[in-house]
This record gives structure tokens, C-alpha cells and sequence, in this order.
């Protein structure tokens, strides 16, 4: 036999192999009696695999953006008026708010009290040195309501949402 000849007999015999491998090759689910015998009878076999769908886990919850508004409380307040901010729930049990009232703009952070799933406290910090602290209560990951004091003096109703 040529040497050509040879190489194609080895190619054929190779590739029946393979065809025949892939043709046996599969997974058979044999049903066993609880002391492990196989039970009589016929088994049959399905012609296509049976493949599980993939599980996929649900994407994490995206932060939760909201308006936030103060409301004058007291004469000190009254002087600064309706102030309006944003608050950024991030569905973990904190936030982070920003509010500008006057001329001073409040940053901070916002944290669930602990076994209270809806209510927390709120502290901010000035650009000019003052601070800020509120307590509120959530109905929703965007809606509450809560009541803040500066620094100055100045009392608000705060209403998140809307």
C-alpha cells in the first residue's frame, strides 16, 4: 500500500472510531428498586438528552434616586424657605442625601435604625461647617417622611419622593 493510501485508511479508521464513540456515548437513567436492583421490565431510553435550563441569579437591585424637600418648621427656618435636595437609597439598610440650604451644601449619609426594617437617621455635613441631622421613616424605597435640624437652628419637615 502507498504511503497516501496508508494515511487515508488511518483517517477512515480513525473517523469510524469517532462516529461510533459519538453514536454510544450518552447518559442513561436506569430506575433502581431502594435496595438498588434494577426494576423488571423495559427501560426506555430518550433519543435526545435531557439538559436542566440554567438558573440564573437575579441581577442585584439597582440604588433607588429620590427628591427629597424640607419644610420651614420654625422662624428659623422660615427665613431659608422650602429647600429641595435628592437622596440615593441604596436597598441595603443606608443612603446618601444632598441638600443645599442657603448658601451651604449638606452631604451625607442616611442608615436604617436596627430592628426598625422602615426608620433611620440621617447625617450631613455643611460646606461651610455646619451639619444636619434628620430622622425619618420610609413607606417605600422611595417615599418617607422625617423631620431634619441645622446646625443654625433651623427646624424642617422632610418629605422624600413625589
Amino acid at each position: 500500500m502507498s504511503q497516501s493510501k496508508n494515511v487515508l485508511h488511518r483517517a477512515a479508521v480513525i473517523a469510524a472510531i469517532t462516529l461510533t464513540s459519538i453514536a454510544v456515548t450518552g447518559c442513561y437513567v436506569v430506575p433502581v428498586q431502594p435496595d438498588g436492583r434494577p426494576y423488571p421490565g423495559q427501560v426506555i431510553v430518550s433519543p435526545q438528552p435531557v439538559v436542566a435550563a440554567p438558573v440564573f441569579a437575579p441581577p442585584p437591585a439597582a440604588p433607588a434616586l429620590a427628591n427629597l424637600r424640607l419644610y420651614p418648621t420654625n422662624d428659623a427656618a422660615s427665613r431659608v424657605g422650602v429647600v429641595s435636595g435628592q437622596v440615593v437609597n441604596m436597598l441595603d439598610g443606608r443612603g446618601q442625601f444632598s441638600v443645599t440650604v442657603g448658601a451651604e451644601t449638606f452631604t451625607g449619609e442616611a442608615t436604617r435604625t436596627p430592628n426598625k426594617s422602615n426608620a433611620g437617621v440621617a447625617s450631613g455635613a455643611g460646606s461651610r461647617g455646619g451639619f444636619l441631622t434628620c430622622q425619618y421613616t420610609m413607606s417605600s424605597p422611595t417615599q418617607g417622611v422625617g423631620t431634619c435640624s441645622l446646625s443654625s437652628g433651623a427646624e424642617f419637615r422632610m418629605h422624600i419622593g413625589g
